[in-house]
C-alpha cells in the first residue's frame, strides 16, 4: 500500500488573500485532504530563504504535494484540475474548450487588471470588520474607471438569473465574485444581478469556512 500523499497549502496568515481563497476553495471542491501553513507576510516570512526556495517566487499561496511545490494561484488551480480530474474529483474549470478559455480569461483578468480597485478597496474590507480598519476614501477617478470596467464586463458575463458563469460552477465564479465584493462590501452600487451573483457565491460552504476562519488583529503589510 502506498503512503498517503502529503498536501500543504501555505497561506497568508491574515486570511485575506483572494489568491489563497481561490486555492482553498479548489482544494475543498475536490475534497482533498490538506493542511494549512500560515506565512506571516508582515514579518517578511515569505522572504526567508527556506520559504523563498520552496515557493521559487517567494509568494503566497504556495502548494506543496510530497516533493513538488508550486506557487501562483492560477498555476495551483490548474495543477489540481489536471492532477485530480473529474469524475473522481469535482471539476473546477469548464470541460469544453471555449468556456474553459473564458474562465481562464476571467481568472487572469482579475489577477492582472483593475489595479485601482485592488489598491483602493483592499481585500481586508471584505474579510475584516470595517471598524478595525482605516476608513476608505471615495474612489479616485482611476478607481471609478476601473469599477465601471468591472461592472461592464461582469454584466456581460453574469447570467440574468445570477447563476454560474458557464452553466455549472467553476472557480472563475469565486474569483469574479471576490472582485465584486471589494466594491459591494464598501458601498458601491452594483447592478442587482451582480450583487445577487456575488452573494450567491459567498454562500459556497468553502467560502463561508474561509470567511469564518479566525484572524489575528489586523496588521497592514509594509
Amino acid at each position: 500500500m502506498s503512503a498517503p500523499v502529503s498536501r500543504v497549502l501555505h497561506v497568508q496568515s491574515m486570511w485575506t488573500s483572494p489568491y489563497v481563497l481561490s486555492c482553498f476553495v479548489t482544494l475543498r471542491a475536490k475534497r482533498l485532504e490538506f493542511t494549512l501553513e500560515p506565512v506571516h507576510l508582515h514579518e517578511k516570512a515569505h522572504l526567508e530563504p527556506a520559504f523563498a526556495d520552496l515557493s521559487l517566487t517567494a509568494r503566497v499561496p504556495t502548494y506543496v504535494e510530497g516533493d513538488f511545490a508550486v506557487s501562483e494561484s492560477s498555476a495551483i488551480v490548474e495543477y489540481l484540475e489536471d492532477a485530480y480530474p473529474a469524475p473522481a474529483h469535482a471539476a473546477v474549470l469548464p470541460v469544453d474548450a471555449k468556456p474553459r478559455a473564458r474562465a481562464r480569461q476571467v481568472m487572469a483578468w482579475v489577477r492582472s487588471d483593475l489595479m485601482p480597485i485592488r489598491e483602493e478597496r483592499s481585500s481586508e474590507y471584505v474579510f475584516y470588520p470595517h471598524d478595525k480598519l482605516t476608513p476608505f476614501a471615495p474612489l479616485s477617478p482611476a478607481g471609478l474607471r476601473a469599477a465601471d470596467k468591472l461592472v461592464r464586463a461582469a454584466s456581460a458575463l453574469v447570467p440574468e438569473d445570477s447563476g454560474p458563469l458557464f452553466g455549472a460552477w467553476s472557480i472563475a465564479d469565486t474569483d469574479l465574485a471576490m472582485m465584486l465584493q471589494r466594491l459591494h462590501r464598501t458601498g458601491y452600487q452594483l447592478p442587482t444581478k451582480l450583487v445577487a451573483f456575488a452573494e450567491r457565491e459567498w454562500k459556497n460552504p468553502a467560502i463561508v469556512e474561509f470567511c469564518d476562519h479566525e484572524r489575528p488583529a489586523y496588521q497592514p503589510t509594509s
